[in-house]
Protein backbone atom coordinates (compact mmCIF):
# COMPACT_ATOMS: atom_id res chain seq x y z
CA UNK A 1 0.00 0.00 0.00
CA UNK A 2 1.53 3.36 -1.09
CA UNK A 3 2.33 6.06 1.99
CA UNK A 4 -0.40 8.75 2.45
CA UNK A 5 0.59 11.82 1.27
CA UNK A 6 -0.03 14.45 3.54
CA UNK A 7 0.86 18.34 4.06
CA UNK A 8 2.10 19.84 7.07
CA UNK A 9 1.31 23.20 7.93
CA UNK A 10 1.69 25.56 11.09
CA UNK A 11 1.59 29.04 12.28
CA UNK A 12 -1.18 30.55 9.93
CA UNK A 13 -1.38 33.24 12.56
CA UNK A 14 -4.22 34.62 11.03
CA UNK A 15 -2.84 35.35 7.62
CA UNK A 16 -6.01 34.43 5.12
CA UNK A 17 -4.41 35.13 1.50
CA UNK A 18 -1.05 32.92 2.85
CA UNK A 19 -3.61 29.95 3.98
CA UNK A 20 -5.48 30.11 0.23
CA UNK A 21 -2.52 30.20 -1.32
CA UNK A 22 -1.36 26.86 0.47
CA UNK A 23 -4.52 24.90 0.51
CA UNK A 24 -4.88 25.66 -3.52
CA UNK A 25 -0.75 24.36 -3.64
CA UNK A 26 -1.90 21.28 -1.64
CA UNK A 27 -4.74 20.61 -3.92
CA UNK A 28 -2.28 21.29 -7.01
CA UNK A 29 0.44 18.99 -5.32
CA UNK A 30 -2.51 15.64 -5.15
CA UNK A 31 -2.58 15.38 -1.07
CA UNK A 32 -4.76 13.74 0.78
CA UNK A 33 -4.75 15.15 4.57
CA UNK A 34 -3.62 18.11 6.32
CA UNK A 35 -2.49 18.02 9.39
CA UNK A 36 -1.88 21.49 11.23
CA UNK A 37 0.44 22.26 14.27
CA UNK A 38 -1.04 24.89 15.56
CA UNK A 39 -1.09 28.97 16.04
CA UNK A 40 -3.93 29.36 13.59
CA UNK A 41 -4.81 32.93 15.08
CA UNK A 42 -2.62 36.10 16.14
CA UNK A 43 -0.88 38.62 15.01
CA UNK A 44 -2.65 38.56 11.29
CA UNK A 45 -6.01 40.21 10.21
CA UNK A 46 -8.48 37.73 9.60
CA UNK A 47 -8.75 34.48 12.68
CA UNK A 48 -11.97 33.95 11.84
CA UNK A 49 -11.67 33.18 8.74
CA UNK A 50 -8.47 30.98 9.01
CA UNK A 51 -10.25 28.91 11.93
CA UNK A 52 -13.19 28.58 9.43
CA UNK A 53 -10.40 27.04 6.69
CA UNK A 54 -8.49 24.77 9.16
CA UNK A 55 -11.98 23.22 10.53
CA UNK A 56 -12.88 22.16 7.09
CA UNK A 57 -9.71 21.13 5.24
CA UNK A 58 -7.28 19.89 8.48
CA UNK A 59 -7.64 16.00 9.70
CA UNK A 60 -5.44 17.22 12.65
CA UNK A 61 -5.02 20.45 14.45
CA UNK A 62 -2.79 21.00 17.63
CA UNK A 63 -2.71 23.97 19.97
CA UNK A 64 -0.33 26.58 19.06
CA UNK A 65 0.71 28.85 21.89
CA UNK A 66 -1.38 32.11 20.24
CA UNK A 67 -4.21 29.51 19.97
CA UNK A 68 -3.87 29.09 24.09
CA UNK A 69 -3.38 33.21 24.50
CA UNK A 70 -6.69 33.65 22.50
CA UNK A 71 -8.69 31.59 25.31
CA UNK A 72 -6.96 31.86 28.42
CA UNK A 73 -4.61 34.95 29.15
CA UNK A 74 -1.31 35.44 27.03
CA UNK A 75 1.30 35.00 28.95
CA UNK A 76 5.47 35.82 27.76
CA UNK A 77 3.99 37.73 24.64
CA UNK A 78 5.67 41.16 23.54
CA UNK A 79 3.86 44.09 23.73
CA UNK A 80 2.67 43.89 19.73
CA UNK A 81 1.61 40.06 20.18
CA UNK A 82 -0.39 40.65 23.29
CA UNK A 83 -2.42 43.92 21.96
CA UNK A 84 -3.02 41.68 18.90
CA UNK A 85 -4.56 38.77 20.78
CA UNK A 86 -6.71 40.88 22.70
CA UNK A 87 -8.06 41.95 18.89
CA UNK A 88 -8.55 38.60 17.85
CA UNK A 89 -10.06 37.42 20.98
CA UNK A 90 -12.68 40.28 20.29
CA UNK A 91 -13.15 39.21 16.78
CA UNK A 92 -13.82 35.34 17.73
CA UNK A 93 -16.33 36.74 20.75
CA UNK A 94 -18.18 39.42 17.87
CA UNK A 95 -20.58 36.56 16.27
CA UNK A 96 -22.34 39.21 13.73
CA UNK A 97 -25.81 37.88 13.97
CA UNK A 98 -24.41 34.09 14.37
CA UNK A 99 -23.17 33.48 17.78
CA UNK A 100 -23.50 29.51 16.44
CA UNK A 101 -20.70 30.12 14.52
CA UNK A 102 -18.72 31.76 17.15
CA UNK A 103 -19.22 29.47 19.89
CA UNK A 104 -18.24 27.02 17.10
CA UNK A 105 -14.96 28.34 16.62
CA UNK A 106 -14.39 28.78 20.25
CA UNK A 107 -14.96 24.76 21.22
CA UNK A 108 -12.67 23.86 18.01
CA UNK A 109 -9.78 26.04 19.78
CA UNK A 110 -10.66 25.29 22.84
CA UNK A 111 -10.59 21.43 21.77
CA UNK A 112 -7.16 21.26 20.35
CA UNK A 113 -4.63 18.71 21.66
CA UNK A 114 -1.16 19.52 22.38
CA UNK A 115 0.84 16.39 20.97
CA UNK A 116 -0.43 13.53 18.50
CA UNK A 117 1.76 10.45 17.77
CA UNK A 118 1.45 8.16 14.61
CA UNK A 119 4.10 5.16 15.87
CA UNK A 120 7.35 6.30 15.96
CA UNK A 121 6.77 10.12 14.69
CA UNK A 122 5.67 12.77 17.43
CA UNK A 123 3.77 16.23 15.95
CA UNK A 124 3.94 18.99 18.15
CA UNK A 125 4.11 22.94 17.93
CA UNK A 126 6.90 23.81 20.04
CA UNK A 127 9.10 20.40 21.36
CA UNK A 128 8.71 17.21 22.11
CA UNK A 129 9.13 18.37 25.89
CA UNK A 130 7.34 21.51 25.91
CA UNK A 131 4.81 21.39 22.81
CA UNK A 132 3.36 24.68 23.42
CA UNK A 133 6.30 26.79 24.16
CA UNK A 134 9.67 25.79 23.70
CA UNK A 135 11.41 27.37 20.70
CA UNK A 136 14.02 25.58 19.03
CA UNK A 137 16.05 27.54 16.77
CA UNK A 138 18.70 26.79 14.32
CA UNK A 139 21.26 28.30 16.02
CA UNK A 140 20.51 25.77 18.97
CA UNK A 141 23.13 23.27 17.20
CA UNK A 142 25.69 25.26 19.47
CA UNK A 143 23.92 24.33 22.46
CA UNK A 144 24.18 20.30 21.97
CA UNK A 145 22.75 19.31 25.12
CA UNK A 146 19.46 21.00 24.93
CA UNK A 147 18.98 18.88 21.48
CA UNK A 148 20.71 15.74 22.96
CA UNK A 149 18.00 15.73 25.27
CA UNK A 150 14.71 16.52 23.32
CA UNK A 151 16.09 13.55 20.86
CA UNK A 152 16.05 11.86 24.20
CA UNK A 153 12.53 11.91 23.71
CA UNK A 154 12.00 10.80 19.99
CA UNK A 155 11.54 7.60 18.90
CA UNK A 156 12.37 8.33 15.09
CA UNK A 157 11.05 12.04 13.77
CA UNK A 158 9.17 15.23 15.42
CA UNK A 159 7.25 17.76 12.97
CA UNK A 160 6.92 20.84 14.84
CA UNK A 161 6.83 24.72 14.09
CA UNK A 162 6.98 27.88 16.69
CA UNK A 163 9.79 29.20 15.52
CA UNK A 164 8.50 30.35 12.06
CA UNK A 165 12.29 28.65 10.51
CA UNK A 166 12.17 25.42 8.06
CA UNK A 167 14.84 22.82 8.22
CA UNK A 168 15.93 19.73 9.70
CA UNK A 169 17.49 19.00 12.93
CA UNK A 170 19.49 15.82 12.73
CA UNK A 171 20.41 13.44 15.64
CA UNK A 172 24.06 14.47 14.49
CA UNK A 173 23.25 17.88 16.12
CA UNK A 174 23.30 19.62 12.81
CA UNK A 175 20.86 21.41 11.17
CA UNK A 176 19.96 21.90 7.06
CA UNK A 177 17.72 24.63 6.04
CA UNK A 178 15.78 24.00 3.28
CA UNK A 179 17.80 25.54 0.46
CA UNK A 180 20.49 23.19 1.76
CA UNK A 181 18.99 20.37 1.06
CA UNK A 182 18.97 18.59 -2.58
CA UNK A 183 15.40 19.78 -4.10
CA UNK A 184 14.32 20.52 -0.76
CA UNK A 185 14.06 16.71 0.19
CA UNK A 186 14.65 15.15 3.67
CA UNK A 187 14.62 11.34 3.49
CA UNK A 188 14.35 10.44 7.06
CA UNK A 189 16.32 6.85 6.27
CA UNK A 190 19.03 8.66 6.16
CA UNK A 191 19.40 9.34 9.89
CA UNK A 192 18.22 7.36 12.90
CA UNK A 193 16.18 10.83 14.46
CA UNK A 194 15.05 13.77 13.46
CA UNK A 195 13.33 17.06 14.21
CA UNK A 196 11.50 19.20 11.26
CA UNK A 197 10.42 22.14 11.52
CA UNK A 198 7.46 22.59 8.82
CA UNK A 199 8.10 26.61 9.16
CA UNK A 200 5.41 29.30 8.60
CA UNK A 201 2.63 29.66 6.32
CA UNK A 202 1.09 32.99 7.84
CA UNK A 203 4.66 34.67 9.17
CA UNK A 204 7.97 33.27 7.60
CA UNK A 205 10.81 34.55 9.59
CA UNK A 206 13.60 32.69 7.36
CA UNK A 207 13.89 36.11 4.83
CA UNK A 208 11.78 34.33 2.80
CA UNK A 209 8.45 35.98 2.06
CA UNK A 210 6.63 33.25 0.72
CA UNK A 211 4.38 31.10 2.44
CA UNK A 212 6.26 27.72 3.73
CA UNK A 213 5.02 24.15 4.98
CA UNK A 214 5.73 20.27 3.85
CA UNK A 215 4.71 17.24 2.15
CA UNK A 216 5.07 14.16 4.33
CA UNK A 217 5.47 10.91 1.92
CA UNK A 218 6.10 7.96 3.68
CA UNK A 219 9.85 8.67 4.55
CA UNK A 220 10.38 11.24 2.27
CA UNK A 221 9.37 15.08 3.47
CA UNK A 222 9.51 17.58 0.91
CA UNK A 223 9.58 21.62 1.48
CA UNK A 224 7.86 23.39 -0.31
CA UNK A 225 7.73 27.47 -0.89
CA UNK A 226 4.36 29.49 -1.72
CA UNK A 227 4.09 33.20 -3.40
CA UNK A 228 0.82 34.87 -2.01
CA UNK A 229 -0.49 38.49 -2.24
CA UNK A 230 1.69 39.60 0.88
CA UNK A 231 0.66 43.37 -0.09
CA UNK A 232 -3.23 42.67 0.52
CA UNK A 233 -2.17 41.09 3.87
CA UNK A 234 -0.17 44.00 4.51
CA UNK A 235 -2.83 46.49 3.62
CA UNK A 236 -5.17 44.64 6.05
CA UNK A 237 -3.19 45.03 8.86
CA UNK A 238 -2.36 48.89 8.59
CA UNK A 239 -6.48 48.80 8.31
CA UNK A 240 -6.70 48.05 12.17
CA UNK A 241 -5.65 50.06 14.55
CA UNK A 242 -4.74 47.28 17.23
CA UNK A 243 -2.79 45.41 14.40
CA UNK A 244 0.82 47.57 14.84
CA UNK A 245 2.50 48.01 11.46
CA UNK A 246 5.59 45.90 12.57
CA UNK A 247 3.40 42.83 11.76
CA UNK A 248 2.46 43.73 8.24
CA UNK A 249 6.24 45.16 7.98
CA UNK A 250 8.01 41.95 8.63
CA UNK A 251 5.93 39.99 6.15
CA UNK A 252 7.73 41.90 3.18
CA UNK A 253 11.10 40.26 4.51
CA UNK A 254 10.30 37.37 5.91
CA UNK A 255 11.29 38.35 9.11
Amino acid sequence: MAPVKRAIISDIHSNLEALQAVLEDIRQQGVEEIYCLGDIVGYGPNPRECIDLVMKHCKVCLLGNHDQGALFDPEGFNVGAEKAIFWTRQQLEEHGGNPAEAYRRWDYLGERPRIHREGPIVYVHGSVRNPLNEYVFPEDIYTPAKLQKLFALIEKCSFQGHTHTPGVFTDSIEFFSPQELENGEFDLDSVEKAMINVGSVGQPRDGDPRACYVIQEGNRVRFRRVPYDVEKTIEKIYAIPDLDNFLGDRLRDGR
